[in-house]
């Protein structure tokens, strides 16, 4: 990604954004929105950014509040999702994008969900990689959440988000950075079942520093930069997201979603991924054509990072969707 298309945008809130924006070359397509996870940044989008681009479609694709080179805020409040999505339509607004598409990734497709709440206006269609759309988080309960996994899938899934939201957490990580990385962009996703879901099982891998097989996409020079990019700041302030659902932030912040409004009339796309042990693609394309009757539902046989795994497909399958959902 040409590092000259970055701009460091401040918003209304006072937070300063890294983002990489292009305008769209074809004035008939809209702007892409592009909305990462843990523990990524706007880097993470680089297929998307080259393919999409090419095809004239504008992108805006920011760092998140406390990744990259953003804003990181120690405060918790500041990581509440409807300050996240009004921060987000203020970037869109001062890169004067005028008809935008959102599409998310892991945490991103949280913060998707919620600007489909909070502003859906603002958008002609929305898309969900991996994780898929969250009708509603108000009531959520970590533990209870956990037991309900356990019960119903064999798995707590979200285990390591007990350990993450910790207040130690982040010397550990800071610690064991490569050791973070091998298992997030692990070759074997099945590793995931074992190193994720159970409660524990991740901090204790972090401590014994153990290394999984990385992901061919990870070159050694890919590794090298995001350890790098990784080591200035650490890690802290990302694992804010973590604590916004341990600490129940998100449970209250997602009070004031209109639950009359719950079901989305735009186009929805999900990507939901076979190989993806803690996202699970049946359970969250249930739900995705639950909630949203204009939904496409697309299964790829990868892990979680179907972007950098199979950016070719994904890419076609979702410029096909564009295409159809709000015109060539």
């Amino acid at each position: 990604m040409d590092a000259r298309s970055y701009k460091d945008i401040r918003t209304k809130s006072g937070h300063t954004y890294h983002t990489f924006v292009v305008p769209p070359t074809d004035a008939s397509k809209p702007t892409l929105l592009l909305v990462h996870g843990f523990p990524s940044t706007a880097h993470d989008w680089r297929n998307q950014v080259a393919f999409f681009t090419k095809a004239g479609y504008g992108v805006v694709a920011p760092d998140l509040l406390g990744h990259g080179g953003s804003a990181k805020p120690s405060g918790l409040q500041n990581y509440a999702p409807s300050k996240i999505c009004a921060d987000l339509v203020d970037i869109l607004d001062q890169v004067k994008a005028v008809r935008a598409v959102a599409i998310g990734h892991d945490w991103g497709s949280i913060v998707t969900s919620r600007l489909a709440s909070y502003h859906p206006q603002r958008f002609v269609a929305f898309a969900f990689l991996a994780g898929g759309y969250y009708p509603l988080l108000a009531g959520f309960d970590v533990a209870a959440a956990l037991a309900f996994n356990k019960q119903n899938f064999q798995s707590e899934l979200f285990g390591y988000w007990v350990f993450l939201a910790e207040d130690g957490a982040k010397n550990v990580v800071d610690a064991h950075l490569e050791s973070l990385l091998s298992i997030w962009y692990t070759s074997d996703p099945t590793l995931w079942k074992t190193v994720l879901s159970p409660t524990g099982a991740l901090k204790a891998w972090l401590q014994a520093d153990k290394k999984a097989p990385l992901a061919s996409y990870i070159t050694p020079e890919e590794k090298t930069r995001m350890l790098n990019e990784w080591r200035k700041t650490g890690l802290g302030t990302a694992l804010n997201w973590y604590k916004v659902m341990a600490t129940g932030l998100m449970s209250k912040d997602d009070e004031a979603v209109n639950k009359e409004k719950l079901a989305l009339a735009h186009p929805v796309y999900f990507a939901a991924c076979t190989r993806d042990y803690v996202c699970l693609a049946e359970p969250s394309a249930r739900i995705v054509q639950n909630f949203c009757p204009r939904a496409t539902v697309e299964m790829f046989d990868t892990g979680h990072w179907v972007q950098l795994e199979a950016p070719d497909k994904l890419n076609k399958s979702l410029l096909a969707w564009l295409e159809k959902a709000v015109g060539k």
